[in-house]
């Protein structure tokens, strides 16, 4: 299963009412033919699966895309403390296909929701 280069950003909301293509995610993991996150696929590439968290005004954070016993899925920033992990919400379910919405709680605690502006092959 190919990997992919899943581009998340800001969707719209009180601050950005238009959403914000400067505020979002560059994800590199493998997707199955329905867009769904591969687990079994994630497990053999899991050290290709980085996560680009962009933030206009801040400093880039790259961090891994990590699944989780259970099958939730978070991005690690840090592996040696989770107060910084940032969880996605169902991100077991969702499609990652363009259009499509998905939600993190970020660092802040706060869950934010971002639109899947794209979705190509990782080379």
């Amino acid at each position: 299963m190919p990997m992919k280069r899943i581009r998340l950003e800001l969707a719209r909301n009180k601050d950005y009412p238009n959403g914000s293509a400067r505020h979002g995610y560059e994800i590199a993991a493998p997707l199955d033919s329905d867009g769904h996150l591969a687990a079994a696929e994630w497990r053999e590439a899991r050290s290709l699966c980085r996560v680009r968290r962009f933030w206009a005004g801040e400093a880039d954070e790259i961090g891994l895309l990590v699944h989780r016993q259970g099958g939730s899925w978070v991005v690690d920033y840090d592996p040696k403390q989770a107060a910084d992990d940032e969880r996605g919400y169902k991100l077991d379910k969702h499609r990652l296909v363009p259009g499509e919405y998905v939600s993190l709680t970020e660092h802040d605690g706060k869950l934010r929701t971002f639109r899947v502006a794209a979705v190509e092959d990782f080379n």
